[in-house]
């Protein structure tokens, strides 16, 4: 069987910094945005000409941070996040990152096209994540009304979001430096909860992330709220 070399088109360029606390899927956190930078020799307003007629585009890509699977002993099986961590369905059967050639796919929202730049939102991606194609979203074909999927059948359910007095002020603060909102994305982020979900949470155990340059940290009072206790600069 031959193989085939493929070349990113494109890096992504996202607030996640860590896969820890990123959307489990796209569209979960639409104040997540993202700038898609074409690369040579793609990085020409002929190569997207008539995009800006699109609302969403299909974005493949790599999982560029997952170490590649054993070819001679290859992972059939998974154990899903929204499955609780500890049940497993086939590899095919899921989204999982961990897959034969690390290939993903997500659908974004496409805010605006500039030179050789897309600007999208609702992304699930890493920093740095080597596209390696883009397509429209054509909604006679791509959205299925009747399709069903009986391992996730409907959206997760979420936590609830408090923060602070000091962490909120931080974070809107550091959104005018940075120019986004990130108070709307650190909740849309974690109001997905992050932690494994057969884990019991400790209120007394501190979780952090860094989005963008800021370390982001809380705690779970209980296992269904969240509070932000911190949002600043990362200075390492």
């Amino acid at each position: 069987m031959s193989t085939e070399t493929l070349h990113p088109v494109a890096l992504a360029h996202t607030p996640f910094a860590e896969k820890f606390a990123i959307p489990r899927q796209p569209s979960l956190a639409p104040a997540a945005t993202a700038i898609i930078e074409l690369l040579p020799p793609y990085d020409h307003p002929d190569a997207v000409a008539g995009l800006e007629q699109v609302s969403h585009i299909w974005l493949l890509f790599q999982f560029h941070q997952v170490a590649p699977g054993d070819p001679q002993a290859p992972r059939l099986k998974v154990r899903p996040p929204r499955l609780g961590g500890n049940a497993s369905v086939g590899v095919f059967a899921s989204r999982s990152t961990h897959r034969p050639n690390g290939i993903g796919q997500s659908v974004v929202k496409l805010d605006k096209v500039e030179g050789s730049r897309l600007y999208v939102s609702g992304v699930d991606l890493l920093d740095g994540t080597p596209i390696i194609d883009i397509k429209p979203y054509v909604p006679y074909a791509d959205c299925i009304p009747a399709a069903v999927n009986g391992i996730a059948p409907a959206a997760p359910v979420t936590v609830n979001i408090h923060w602070t007095p000091a962490a909120e002020q931080s974070a809107r603060e550091q959104g005018e430096r940075l120019q986004t909102d990130i108070h709307t994305l650190i909740e849309q982020c974690l109001a997905q909860d992050p932690k494994p979900a057969y884990q019991q949470p400790d209120p007394e155990r501190r979780y952090g992330v860094q989005l963008y340059d800021l370390n982001v940290v809380w705690h779970y009072p209980d296992a269904r709220n969240i509070c932000v206790l911190s949002v600043t600069p990362d200075v390492s």
